[in-house]
């Protein structure tokens, strides 16, 4: 049997390609409203941050998604961003990847 392909995404901090489900998508829909997508099928232009405390810190310090959706994107949402990520890292070591 031929083996599956695997989606590969690339991180928009790092500039690395990895597997789509090792990344964590963000969106902003028409109304400019950026948000996190979990499930990767939200509406909208998409952008894509790896599972990394560390890279979601540096997205927040250099405000990488201010630059790549054209839009303000408030601290708040920084700060919910680095909290999923953290929240994933550490279940990815508790529970293994899945």
């Amino acid at each position: 049997m031929k083996p599956r392909k695997i989606p590969m995404r690339k991180d928009i901090v790092t500039g690395e390609m990895f597997p789509k489900k090792d990344l964590v998508r963000v969106v902003r829909d028409k109304e400019g409203k950026v948000t996190l997508d979990p499930t990767s099928k939200a509406n909208g232009r998409g952008a894509y941050i790896s599972l990394d405390v560390a890279v979601a810190e540096k997205a927040k310090q250099k405000r990488i998604f201010d630059k790549a959706f054209e839009v303000k994107v408030p601290d708040q949402f920084y700060d919910e961003l680095i909290a999923y990520v953290d929240h994933q890292q550490a279940r990815r070591e508790l529970f293994g990847d899945q």
